[in-house]
């Protein structure tokens, strides 16, 4: 690991990416919540998520001096004088764990306060808002907004401050830069809720010195936004911002919009809302039931303001979307559950109730009951501490659209003696689809038949630096109330899928295992048998089908339908389709509704797109294969 961050230490400062062109494609003409939306799009597809000890490596690339004193040292906002001589100096190698005083040593410094989101990757290690800092200022700063205050508290040596707040709209402690960088942290506060836009309920937003409101277009409270537009306006972009975007787009390949474009900020954060509620969302029905699903959908509502809308589940908030669709997933077989929908506006006026659907599953399907690990890559080790080449494919068999913003990648070390720990989790996001594939790779992989360019995801994160030793699990994570004084919040992990066996010192090392063609769900307790090994480094066909396990498996079992479920056609895997004779269609209760004769004389498929939603079964050659359309 440590040969290629010295590669990248030792590029020259004016090689750096600017802009790519295209790079903000689509926001023209936008405006308000839409634009801020877009922009989370463009900045979200594609993040390199490097591991939190890579961070002081790269500090010596994107944050030196070349501003104020040009010397050479680490330009830290929190002590910079940009008037005169710093009070002290560090250099790249100068990062403490703790400090009592000024200028002992910096670390770093989480501008938005990694309690927010439980100390989770990506955000843990995202380089746009951890900055190098004094440690002892750090540390003071603790977990307290930003905001203008008093400075009864601590008054430090270039003028920032830390006291009880003089903001309008909030009065507890809080943490001042000084003038020269109020603007360097507005836009990089604004940032955060526009990357992670889709995850900011699930974050710590009740927390009490959390200034996140809870909601995903929003992003902060009132007295927060209106502070950060001013100081957005009082401190333009610098040259030293400019400098540290692009060299943290050259490692992270994402950047702060608002430097590049901080006119967006007030074209974001202006928009007007009316003061009447939108009206409730009409015709909520269920379009599809599954044994561990449902998927709802409603009439889109008429409002000027509209923003979204907001699901529950017996009186429960489940999730949100801003279309007419929603899958209600992880049930419990043979359980009626009751749905409401309510559409909010742009004023977070809410609606009442929408009418209620009250559903059941069913007793059992042929569909995965969640997301699955299908592959499994430990690649062989380079000459630093950490695991390279290594990679995680995970697939949705479940028949519906997964929201992955809950699923997390976990790993379990090995502490001492006989202890064991799991250590910084990677959060999934985005959505899989249907029998779609996402892989998780180590950004300092390299195999010889698949790039780290060609994977969804990209993570030096702890569960990406496995060694075939530990532990691995796909994780869902759930939100609960930890300390009632602080109403401060944590989540816990329930296990989807797993690699290996917990508290013990596992021996997969030095393979790569594939998911048998047979296996339908995941499971929590690993089993060898539902995996194929192969050697360390091998990918063939990493992000998608293995044609030679669907030919095997369909060999073996004659016949295979796939996609399963399905749209608008079905396939079918087997020995000489051509002599098929003839197939038909029934539907659960044995009626038949479709029959064709020698189907794949001249055609490769069967059209199913004038069936129903539901559960069929095709009969060829006197067998019975089950499939689902949806």
């Amino acid at each position: 690991m440590k040969k290629s961050l010295y590669f990248l230490l030792l590029m020259p400062f004016f090689s750096l990416a600017q802009i790519p062109t295209g790079y903000y494609d689509g926001t023209s003409g936008l405006t308000g919540y839409a634009l801020k939306n877009k922009i989370s799009q463009i900045i979200s597809a594609k993040h390199y998520a490097y591991n939190y000890s890579d961070v002081t490596d790269f500090y010596a690339t994107t944050d030196i001096d070349n501003i104020y004193e040009n010397d050479g040292t680490i330009l830290d906002i929190y002590s910079e004088n940009p008037t005169g001589p710093d009070a002290y100096s560090y250099t790249p190698t100068q990062i403490v764990g703790t400090a009592s005083a000024e200028g002992q040593g910096f670390n770093r410094e989480h501008g938005m306060p990694q309690s927010t989101y439980y100390g989770v990757y990506p955000m843990y290690s995202d380089m746009n808002y951890l900055i190098p800092a004094d440690a002892y200022i750090n540390q003071r700063r603790s977990n307290y907004p930003y905001a203008r205050n008093n400075g009864n508290n601590r008054l430090f040596s270039n003028g920032s401050k830390l006291g009880n707040s003089t903001t309008p709209g909030y009065s507890n402690l809080v943490y001042e830069p000084i003038d020269e960088f109020k603007g360097d942290v507005a836009r990089y506060l604004l940032y955060f809720v526009t990357r992670y836009e889709g995850s900011l309920k699930s974050f710590n937003h009740q927390l009490s010195t959390c200034p996140l409101d809870g909601s995903e277009e929003k992003g902060y409270e009132d007295w927060y936004i209106t502070m950060l537009k001013e100081w957005n306006t009082l401190d333009p972009v610098s040259p030293r911002e400019i400098n540290r975007n692009n060299a943290i787009f050259n490692i992270e390949k994402t950047r702060n919009p608002f430097i590049d474009h901080p006119e967006w900020v007030n074209m974001i954060w202006s928009e007007t809302a009316d003061a009447i509620a939108p009206q409730a969302p009409a015709l909520l029905i269920n379009n599809g039931i599954g044994e561990s699903f449902v998927k709802l959908s409603w009439q889109q509502i008429a409002d000027t303001d509209f923003l979204g809308y907001q699901v529950f589940q017996n009186g429960n908030y489940i999730g949100y979307t801003k279309t007419t669709n929603f899958v209600a997933d992880r049930l419990t077989p043979n359980t009626t559950y009751n749905f409401t929908v309510r559409a909010y506006d742009k004023g977070y006026l809410q609606s009442v109730d929408s009418n209620v659907l009250s559903v059941s599953t069913v007793g059992a399907d042929i569909l995965a009951k969640d997301l699955m690990i299908t592959k499994y890559i430990e690649g062989s080790t380079n000459s630093g501490s950490n695991q390279s080449n290594s990679a995680i494919e995970i697939m949705n068999k479940t028949g519906h659209d997964v929201v992955l913003n809950n699923y997390h990648l976990s790993i379990q070390f090995k502490g001492t003696g006989t202890t064991y720990y799991f250590s910084g989790s990677y959060m999934l996001e985005g959505t899989l689809a249907p029998n779609e594939r996402k892989v998780i790779i180590n950004p300092f992989a390299s195999f010889p038949n698949y790039t780290v360019d060609q994977a969804n995801f990209v993570t030096a994160a702890p569960p990406l630096t496995f060694t075939g030793t530990q532990y691995v699990e796909l994780a869902y994570a759930t939100k609960y109330l930890k300390t009632v004084s602080t109403n401060n919040y944590d989540i816990y992990y329930t296990t989807v899928d797993a690699i290996g066996f917990k508290d013990t010192s596992n021996t997969l090392n030095n393979q790569s295992l594939y998911r048998n063609m047979d296996v339908t769900d995941p499971r929590s307790d690993f089993t060898i048998s539902e995996w194929t090994q192969h050697p360390n480094d091998y990918t063939v066909d990493l992000g998608t089908d293995s044609v030679l396990n669907v030919i095997e498996f369909a060999n073996e079992n004659q016949f295979i339908i796939y996609p399963n479920p399905a749209q608008n056609e079905i396939f079918l895997k087997g020995n000489d389709l051509q002599k098929i004779t003839d197939v038909k269609i029934y539907d659960a209760t044995g009626r038949l509704l479709l029959s064709e004769i020698a189907p794949f004389r001249n055609k490769k498929s069967i059209n199913i797109s004038k069936l129903n939603v539901g559960v069929y079964y095709l009969q060829v050659a006197g067998k019975n294969l089950k499939f689902i359309k949806n």
